[in-house]
């Protein structure tokens, strides 16, 4: 069964020596637990596990997590425990990424009481490291706070991983504008990622847009004129272009399950249904939560779900315009999701060269703390290029070519804090994917699960 639905999923575990009093192991997993479920995780767990000699313990932890359905395995240490009875438990679940958790001590009548979690976790990471296994190793500081946030960032990275395995990308055409750069590697893609591309030709959406029925069109014209905000009055048919598109596009994806999509921008809908498509996939984001970006740019859109399943919020493309010392104009020359908006969605018709009148989404940009990212192919291998940075509302400027007066693109002017020359000795693409926050360490998490390496 293709799994759709988006959750982080996980098994839970502890351990604990036999000789050590139960109470003091089964108490702080329950915390440990409650806490990962306090996040959002949804757990399948099993009692904690002793080093008994027949190993029973063990065998009913297997047979309890195998009922379940979970993305990776949290190996709670409670305290020490011989390796063997561990890996009993694990070992049938190899295939999965783990993470190793070591919990820590507390006080007690003003002194401080431990049951060895590290000497369990210390004696564990190199064998299962030897062994192979894909593990985080992570360890509760004494007197510090519990890692529970790190611990939730590498189950949320293990369970995009595997709603990844299932992605399904549609994609209207090929190589837009022949670009070299938005080209992709299909069966790499598949083994290191598991998404899938299907690639369609626009005369299927144009087919589709001759059967849509007009009092639909005619119901959606109305309701974006009452819910978009327009600069200036569009010339007849502008919206019902947008509109059927919006609605061709849908259908397909919908008739399909994809989860992110990608269209042939200049050299198709523009060439051939002439007119701009930025007020169509505006109004596509209305209708959907799911990532787009023009140009069929396939690592793009797979970045984009990447970093859907990691945030839990469609992303934003921009593409890059100038650079300062220490920062990166960034801008669309068509559209940006609702979800990266600040205010109401607000449009103009214009027209660029020699494209006919679309729907330009020239909204403002929401600013603060972003990641951008970008999946890249470099010598064969497939690489995340990330940075963390601060965004802002950019100087007054336009791009040339829109036919006057030229309209305020959605842009952020995006500050590094060091040399912009860092960033560009290794940028993969004029397109980059922006997240709102510091989605450092779920990129990391996820890229240490795939074996991807992260620039």
């Amino acid at each position: 069964m293709i799994r759709k639905e988006w959750k982080i999923r996980a098994g839970f575990v502890g351990f604990g020596e036999v000789n050590t009093p139960r109470e003091f192991i089964d108490g702080r997993c329950r915390t440990a637990a409650d806490e990962l479920k306090k996040r959002g995780v949804e757990l399948v767990e099993t009692a904690p596990v002793s080093d008994d000699p027949e190993g029973k313990q063990a065998q009913r932890a297997v047979e309890e997590l195998s009922r379940g359905d979970f993305d990776a395995l949290v190996v709670c240490i409670a305290g020490w425990i011989p390796t063997w009875a561990v890996i009993k438990v694990i070992e049938p679940f190899k295939h999965k990424p783990m993470l190793l958790w070591g919990l820590s001590g507390w006080r007690d009548s003003g002194h401080f009481v431990t049951t060895a979690d590290q000497a369990g976790t210390t004696a564990l990471r190199a064998p299962m490291q030897e062994m192979g296994y894909n593990f985080k190793y992570l360890v509760n500081f004494k007197d510090s706070a519990p890692r529970y946030d790190e611990a939730v960032s590498y189950l949320r990275a293990a369970s995009a991983t595997a709603m990844m395995h299932h992605a399904f990308i549609g994609m209207s055409g090929y190589r837009d504008m022949r670009l070299f750069g938005t080209l992709y590697d299909g069966n790499l893609l598949k083994r290191k990622i598991g998404a899938e591309i299907e690639h369609f030709d626009l005369l299927e959406i144009d087919n589709l847009i001759r059967k849509i029925p007009q009092d639909e069109i005619d119901a959606l014209a109305e309701k974006i004129r009452k819910n978009w905000e327009f600069v200036r009055a569009p010339q007849e048919g502008t919206v019902e272009n947008s509109v059927r598109l919006a609605l061709a596009f849908r259908k397909k994806i919908q008739e399909r399950g994809y989860d992110a999509f990608s269209f042939c921008d200049v050299d198709g809908v523009k060439k051939l249904l002439k007119f701009a498509p930025a007020g169509a996939l505006t109004l596509l984001h209305d209708e959907m939560d799911i990532p787009s970006v023009p140009e069929n740019d396939s690592y793009g859109a797979v970045t984009e779900l990447i970093m859907k399943y990691l945030t839990g919020k469609s992303p934003a493309y921009m593409e890059f315009y100038e650079f300062t010392k220490d920062s990166a104009f960034m801008g669309v020359p068509d559209y940006v999701p609702a979800s990266a908006v600040d205010g109401k969605v607000t449009v103009m018709p214009n027209a660029f060269g020699s494209f006919g009148e679309g729907l330009l989404n020239v909204s403002k940009v929401r600013t603060g703390t972003v990641t951008i990212v970008r999946l890249a192919q470099v010598g064969g291998e497939l690489v995340i290029h990330a940075v963390k940075a601060e965004a802002k509302t950019p100087e007054k400027w336009e791009e040339a070519g829109w036919a006057p007066p030229a309209p305020q693109l959605p842009s952020l002017e995006v500050c590094f804090g060091r040399p912009s020359d860092d960033f560009l000795k290794n940028v993969m693409s004029q397109h980059y994917i922006v997240t709102y926050g510091d989605n450092l360490e779920l990129i990391r998490n996820y890229c240490a699960i795939n074996g991807i390496k992260l620039i």
